[in-house]
């Protein structure tokens, strides 16, 4: 009988991520921006690394393609990250989880892989169930864009960002495993550091705040469990098919919509969860595709 632990590993990962939004939201309430905790977090993470695995800096270094890995990986936690402490969590969460769907426009522009009909069919799932959690009930599709938010662009920018980050992994799958987590850990807090110093600049995000008690402890716990969820992740896609890891890693919606709801007391429409239904679909699509290719 196969060990349940890899499983229970990556419903770890994703109950972490799927409740990030919470320790995000508690941060900015108490004064520091989601771009200046994403840049914290993860320069305590990449300390950390380098602390335990000095070696993997010299790796790194050898392998200059790894710095478009540093930026798709960089930008997709800014854009996550912010999206989910300014925006409803649920929707923030659906519009993400459009990555399966880039995934297929991205490998066929970056792997030359060609979609299939079950891919288009995927693809038509997932945009569908877009228009339906972004369009209102009484606007039209031409009105779609005028009922974007901040939160709604980032989270489709950074859902486009994950995939275009897996589509790197699976071409630099050569390059050491430590050297890609120290360089995406390096370009979560290059990115946000970045982002956040632009964005002050024009006037949209506040200056890094004086230190507190209540949000450094936040951030050093958060910092942890992030450093423990990715060896989870780590962990659990190492010893399950990538199909299993991708329907189980689709949990996190399932944290974030009910935390949500329970914690910070959001609705679901029936809308929203008639497009997540599309969406998620799309996704458990992708999944299974990859088990009957496995």
């Amino acid at each position: 009988m196969h060990s349940p632990l890899p499983v229970f590993a990556l419903l770890f990962n994703a109950f972490i991520w799927g409740l990030s939004w919470w320790p995000f939201r508690a941060m900015h309430g108490a004064g520091l921006h989601p771009l200046w905790a994403t840049a914290l977090m993860y320069c305590l993470l990449l300390v950390g690394l380098l602390a335990l695995r000095p070696s993997s800096l010299r790796q790194a270094l050898q392998y200059p393609v790894l710095l478009l890995l540093a930026a798709s990986s960089g930008l997709n936690n800014v854009a996550f990250n912010w999206a989910v402490t300014v925006g409803d969590v649920v929707r923030v969460i659906l519009l993400f989880y459009l990555m399966p769907a880039w995934a297929i426009l991205l490998a066929w522009a970056i792997l030359g892989e060609r979609p299939t009909p079950m891919a288009l069919l995927r693809l038509v799932l997932a945009f569908g169930g877009v228009l339906l959690v972004l369009l209102p009930a009484d606007a039209s599709p031409a009105g779609l864009m005028q009922g974007l938010s901040l939160a709604d662009a980032l989270a489709v920018f950074g859902g486009f960002m994950f995939a275009l980050t897996n589509v790197l992994l699976r071409r630099l799958h050569a390059i050491p495993g430590q050297a890609r987590m120290l360089v995406m850990f390096a370009g979560c807090m290059a990115m946000g550091l970045g982002t956040a110093l632009t964005a002050h600049g024009a006037g949209l995000v506040p200056a890094f705040p004086a230190v507190r008690q209540d949000w450094l402890g936040i951030a050093l716990a958060l910092a942890v469990l992030l450093m423990l969820g990715n060896w989870a992740l780590q962990f659990g896609a190492a010893h399950l098919p990538s199909s299993v890891t991708s329907v189980v890693m689709l949990s996190e919606v399932a944290f974030a919509s009910v935390s949500s709801v329970l914690i910070a007391h959001e609705t679901l429409s029936a809308r929203t969860l008639l497009g997540g239904a599309c969406i998620m679909a799309a996704a458990l699509l992708a999944a299974l595709g990859r088990r009957r290719q496995a």
